[in-house]
């Protein structure tokens, strides 16, 4: 006997939803995407203005008044254009404009406006910070002078001073002079016991507290963290006659408009502050023997890698493109995939490969493949120079090897079936059909290869660091520098640190790249086609 569940009629006061229509399904979707959408882009127009307010503050206090301008007019623009109705292609524009503004125009700007001062190592700073450091820097223990007990804290900002003077207590540290101090406040200092102070003596006396805000009346150091001393400079300022004068020997340095206290022999007092020197980095670049020289044999050297390295890698990627477009030839696939390998490499990885590789005690070239020769492949000049070529040919021919082979399968097999009909020979259609009409394609390409070689600073600096060293060069420069990785030392590598010569390079580079690019376009009117 089989039971049967029967079920009730549902009940009369259940409601049931209305159904939304179509269309108002739709508006709801459309509404409550447009306040998600409203939401997103005033948290992200409220990060950029939280962003713009803490750069327009910095810059004020650092009294960059242009750059603070220019933040503030971005940022009101930014909220214009994004809070009003409308301006849809400005929402759109706007972020690649402030970008390019950012990363390609005040980039070029800035580099123009450091060309023209001697902005680099010595000359850092202003006046007023040259001044300080130059008192600072010069200073010898007062003679007969009477010790300070002193203890040494440990605050959040590093180590401090406290002493007692006037029967009130005085703290300083190395960016502070000495202050009087609540003595509340010394409860988030700790004192340094004395295995603190030979744990760390070497903090403790490198510290240097200044007496007071004028840098003349010298500093308290520590050599033992119990006892401080007074150390005054051996220069004098004199302020109104804007002199610095060695109290030891007399010399007065006087400010001659080079950036530098200068005394009367040429002697220099660094460091000095930054000026403005019109055109005398360009000057120097063509007057100046030793840079003359050396700038001289750079772009030579450069001029010739550029148009080697675009010779060398196109006519053997030519040369392949043409084997392997052949379809007699069997496993074609197979070369083309092996052919382009080493464009997968990256270029400074490469180079650092092959530095490995050619190193004249240890490589694998001389101590595998030439059985244990010792040739200087990376020490020679010559053989550096053939070494970077090399290098840049088995980098650089893929990418040739590319584009020739799209340009060769372009071309119709029609043409060379008529030339053939003719009477012509292999060479005779490729040198007088196939050549003409890949060069039209591929012209466009040589003249971007070339600006690149030009300016190829990864297989240079990663493979040889510019080295062998030019001897006779007023510059840290080598035999296989090109213009940018000579830049690049000059500005960055040694103690010595000009950014306004380098700066001044970089435009001269600009400017020959720009005059080399317009010349071949218009040349082979490589313009005129794309138009």
């Amino acid at each position: 006997m089989t039971k049967t569940a029967h079920q009730g009629p549902q009940s009369s006061t259940e409601e049931t939803k209305p159904e939304l229509s179509p269309a108002a399904r739709r508006f709801a979707n459309a509404t409550s995407t447009s306040v998600g959408a409203m939401l997103a882009k005033i948290i992200l127009v409220a990060i950029v203005d939280a962003t713009a307010i803490f750069a327009v503050f910095t810059a004020l206090g650092r009294e960059a008044w242009v750059i603070a301008s220019a933040i503030a007019v971005i940022t009101v623009l930014i909220n214009v254009i994004y809070f009003k109705r409308g301006w849809l292609p400005a929402k759109y524009l706007l972020p690649g404009t402030i970008f390019l503004l950012i990363f390609q125009v005040f980039v070029i700007g800035y580099t123009g406006y450091i060309a023209f001062t001697n902005y680099g190592s010595g000359h850092n700073s202003d006046k007023d910070d040259a001044i300080t450091a130059l008192l600072q820097s010069n200073q010898n223990r007062v003679e007969g002078s009477a010790g300070y007990p002193v203890s040494i804290l440990d605050g959040q900002d590093g180590l401090a001073m406290l002493i007692e003077r006037d029967g009130q207590q005085m703290l300083g540290d190395a960016d502070q002079p000495f202050a009087p101090v609540d003595p509340a406040a010394l409860g988030d200092y700790s004192e340094l016991a004395f295995g603190d102070l030979l744990g760390r003596q070497q903090e403790v006396t490198s510290l240097t507290v200044p007496v007071s805000e004028n840098p003349a009346d010298g500093t308290l150091r520590t050599s033992d963290g119990r006892t401080a001393y007074q150390y005054t400079s051996s220069l004098k300022y004199d302020e109104a006659a804007d002199t610095m004068t060695d109290q030891k020997t007399g010399v007065v340095y006087q400010d001659t408009g080079v950036g530098a206290y200068t005394a009367e022999d040429g002697t220099q007092l660094m460091p000095g502050w930054s000026i403005n020197v019109g055109f005398d980095n360009f000057t120097r670049a063509v007057t100046d023997s030793s840079i003359r020289n050396a700038l001289f044999s750079v772009t030579v050297w450069t001029f010739a890698f550029a148009f080697l390295s675009v010779a060398t890698t196109f006519f053997l990627g030519l040369f392949l493109a043409i084997v392997f477009n052949d379809m007699r030839m069997k496993g074609r696939k197979i070369y083309r995939v092996i052919s382009i390998l080493p464009y997968a490499f990256p270029a400074f990885l490469g180079g650092l490969v092959w530095a490995g590789m050619l190193n004249r005690d240890f490589g694998f070239i001389n101590q595998v493949l030439l059985g244990g020769a010792q040739i200087p492949w990376l020490t020679d000049p010559w053989l550096a120079k053939f070494s970077v070529l090399w290098v840049n040919l088995w980098l650089g021919f893929p990418y040739m090897f590319l584009v020739c082979t799209g340009a060769l399968q372009s071309i119709p097999d029609e043409l060379s079936e008529a030339a053939t009909l003719d009477g012509a020979k292999p060479f005779q259609i490729f040198r007088l059909i196939k050549l003409p009409l890949l060069l039209v394609s591929v012209a466009p390409l040589l003249i971007s290869s070339f600006a690149f070689n030009f300016n190829n600073f990864n297989v240079i600096y990663m493979l040889t660091e510019g080295g062998p060293r030019l001897q006779d060069a007023g510059l840290n420069v080598g035999s296989t520098d090109i213009l940018i990785s000579m830049v690049y030392k000059v500005a960055f590598v040694g103690s010595q640190r000009d950014y306004g010569l380098a700066s001044a390079f970089s435009i001269i580079i600009f400017v020959i790249v720009a005059i080399i690019s317009i010349i071949s376009f218009k040349q082979t009117k490589a313009l005129e086609e794309l138009n």
